[in-house]
C-alpha cells in the first residue's frame, strides 16, 4: 500500500496526434483505414474546483503530455480510487457496487460521461469482494448487448456480469486452486473466453461464462527454447518478483505469455523496478516457445487489461518492445534483451488506454 501513497511528478505540454490503424501510411502520415488514437497513459488530473480536475495524458508514440479540457472526478486519482481498467473504461467499487466509467478515456465525451452501475456484488462463502485483482470487459463498451464483464478478486472468487441485459446479475465462481488466487483475468477474443494464468505461468484456466459455469477448461503449458543466461543474469532474475500476463494480438492472431521480473530498489522509499522481461508464444497444444522477436508489435502492460498493437500503425512507437506502467514505475524493455529503461514515478491512475476509434 505504501507504493500507492506518492503522487506523480511533471511532464511536458503538447498536442495529441491522431493516427491511422493501418501500417500502410499515406504521404501525410495517415493511413487509409479507420482513424484511431495512439495508445496513451493517464498522467494526472490538475484540480480545477468542485472536486474535479483537468485530465493530462501522454501518447505512447511521442511521450508528449497533453493537458486536456476534460474534467474528471479527482477521486479517480486517489489511492484505491479505481479497481481496474479495460477497453478505456475504469471501474470503481463503493458500498459493494462496481461502477464502470469512461471518465479517464480522453476521447470519450467531455460533457456527458457514462457511468454504469452493475448489480450489487454477492460474496461467496469464505471469499471476499473488497480487494480486486483486475477487471476485464469483453467488448469496447459495456452497453453492447453481448458484453460480459469479469471481475477477479484476490482469492478464490471470479464473477461475471452481462450489464446490457435487463435481468443482469452476477455469476460467481469459486476457483479451487490457490495458484490462481492472485492472478489476473483477461478476455480472449480468439476463443471468446476469459482466461487466467496460474502463478508461475505453467497452467491456464479458461471460462466461457455462457456454458462452462463453474468448471474451467485447463491447459498446461510446456516451455521450450529457453534462453541461455549468464550466471549474473540468472541470479538477478531469481531475486526478482515475477508476474505473468496473457496478451493477444488482434493483428497477427498470436497469443503471448509475458513474464515480468521486477525488484525493489535499495535506497529511500521502497519502489519496484523492472529488471527483465521474457515473452513466450503460445499455441493450441500448450507449447510456450520463448521468442526474442515479436516483430512489429508493441505490448502494453499496466493495471489495465494488457493489449498489443502494430507499432508501424503509430509513427514513433517502438516495435518488439514491452511497455510497463505500474503504481511506482514507467518502464520499457526490448524483447531481445538489448535494453531496459525504467524510471520511478507515480501516475495518477496507472493505466494504459488502448487505441480508440474516432467516430
Amino acid at each position: 500500500m505504501a507504493l500507492l501513497l506518492t503522487r506523480l511528478s511533471k511532464l511536458c505540454l503538447g498536442k495529441p496526434a491522431l493516427v491511422r490503424s493501418s501500417p500502410l501510411l499515406l504521404s501525410n502520415g495517415f493511413s487509409s483505414s479507420l482513424l484511431q488514437t495512439p495508445p496513451c497513459s493517464i498522467v494526472n488530473a490538475y484540480p480545477c474546483g468542485a472536486d474535479l480536475g483537468k485530465l493530462t495524458t501522454s501518447n505512447a508514440n511521442d511521450r508528449v503530455c497533453t493537458h486536456l479540457e476534460k474534467k474528471v472526478p479527482m477521486e479517480l486519482m486517489e489511492e484505491l480510487g479505481t479497481i481496474g481498467s479495460s477497453n478505456g473504461w475504469v471501474a470503481t467499487l463503493k458500498d459493494g457496487v462496481v461502477r464502470l466509467q469512461d471518465d479517464l478515456n480522453p476521447h470519450a465525451s467531455y460533457t456527458d460521461p457514462k457511468r454504469i452501475p452493475l448489480p450489487p456484488l454477492v460474496t461467496l462463502p469464505r471469499c471476499q469482494t473488497q480487494i480486486v485483482t483486475n477487471v476485464s470487459i469483453s467488448t469496447p463498451s459495456p452497453e453492447d448487448e453481448d458484453c460480459v464483464v469479469a471481475v477477479k478478486f484476490l482469492g478464490p472468487q471470479l464473477s461475471f456480469c452481462r450489464p446490457a441485459q435487463s435481468n443482469s446479475g452476477w455469476t460467481n465462481i469459486r476457483i479451487p486452486h490457490p495458484c490462481f488466487f492472485s492472478s489476473r483475468v483477461m478476455y480472449s477474443k480468439k476463443d471468446d473466453t476469459f482466461r487466467i494464468t496460474g502463478s508461475g505461468g505453467h497452467i491456464i484456466a479458461s471460462w466461457d461464462p455462457r456454458t462452462h459455469k463453474n468448471k474451467p477448461k485447463l491447459q498446461r503449458l510446456r516451455f521450450h527454447n529457453l534462453p541461455e543466461l549468464t550466471k549474473t543474469k540468472r541470479e538477478l532474475l531469481h531475486s526478482c518478483c515475477t508476474s505473468e500476463h496473457l496478451v493477444e494480438s488482434g493483428s497477427t492472431g498470436e497469443t503471448f505469455l509475458v513474464k515480468l521480473y521486477r525488484k525493489a530498489t535499495a535506497s529511500g522509499t521502497v519502489k519496484m523496478q523492472m529488471k527483465g522481461v521474457m515473452v513466450f508464444k503460445l499455441d493450441e497444444k500448450g507449447n510456450a516457445v520463448y521468442t526474442p522477436d515479436i516483430g512489429d508489435l508493441s505490448i502494453f502492460i499496466s493495471k489495465s487489461e494488457p493489449f498489443c498493437v502494430p507499432a508501424s500503425s503509430f509513427p514513433g512507437l517502438g516495435s518488439n518492445i514491452v511497455n510497463v506502467l505500474d503504481v511506482d514505475e514507467s518502464a520499457s524493455g526490448s524483447v531481445n534483451h538489448s535494453y531496459i529503461t525504467s524510471r520511478n514515478c507515480t501516475p495518477g491512475a496507472p493505466y494504459y488506454i488502448p487505441p480508440q476509434k474516432i467516430v
